[in-house]
């Protein structure tokens, strides 16, 4: 190969190589979500139980509800109302998150499964199973903001205990129960 074939061809690799770990770093401080600079998924992953899955989550979903499962265990209600979606008040969010850390923190910190349901494009329902507490909760999870900068939020609008911390009736006793498949979805 000529010299100058050479030398552009080493030049397209080098920029591919830039745009690509220049496109990862960008891609792995915004993966997180909207927390600032500091927040670490790493970090949370090991310090944590993974959150076990069964069904069909979303990259997103999956990511948001094990940082639900994660900022309750730690007790962390700012973090956790972060998560919370456009349309939930700043108060609303706070009570709701204080109700899940004080309803659900203790069977956060141990295995807990994420039944994920259905479609994950844009909206899901996800229970989660609390193991050591025998606790189920359901959780709705959906794409929140700006066209173009959607991220995955949850639905934060459980400002009375007993509302926040309710079983659902239609759950399952047991992860995967309905294949992960919602009856009269219409």
């Amino acid at each position: 190969m000529p010299r100058l074939k050479q030398s552009h061809a080493a030049a397209g690799w080098m920029a591919a190589a830039v745009l690509l770990t220049s496109g990862c770093a960008v891609l792995d401080s915004s993966s997180a979500d909207a927390r600032g600079p500091g927040a670490s998924y790493e970090q949370a992953y090991a310090d944590h139980e993974p959150l076990h899955v069964v069904g069909y989550p979303s990259t997103g979903s999956l990511l948001v509800m094990q940082e639900l499962v994660w900022d309750i265990a730690g007790g962390k209600t700012a973090e956790l109302r972060k998560l919370a979606t456009s349309d939930s008040s700043d108060a609303v969010a706070q009570k709701t998150a204080e109700n899940w850390i004080k309803g659900f923190g203790a069977g956060a910190r141990g295995k807990v499964t994420g039944d994920f349901y259905d479609d994950g494009s844009e909206r899901q329902v996800v229970v989660l199973y609390f193991h050591g507490t025998h606790q189920v909760k359901e959780f709705t999870v959906r794409l929140d903001g700006d066209a173009g900068k959607e991220d995955w939020r949850v639905l934060m609008k459980s400002t009375d205990f007993k509302d926040a911390t309710q079983a659902p009736s239609w759950a399952p006793k047991e992860p995967g129960g309905t294949g992960s498949a919602m009856k009269n979805n219409n």
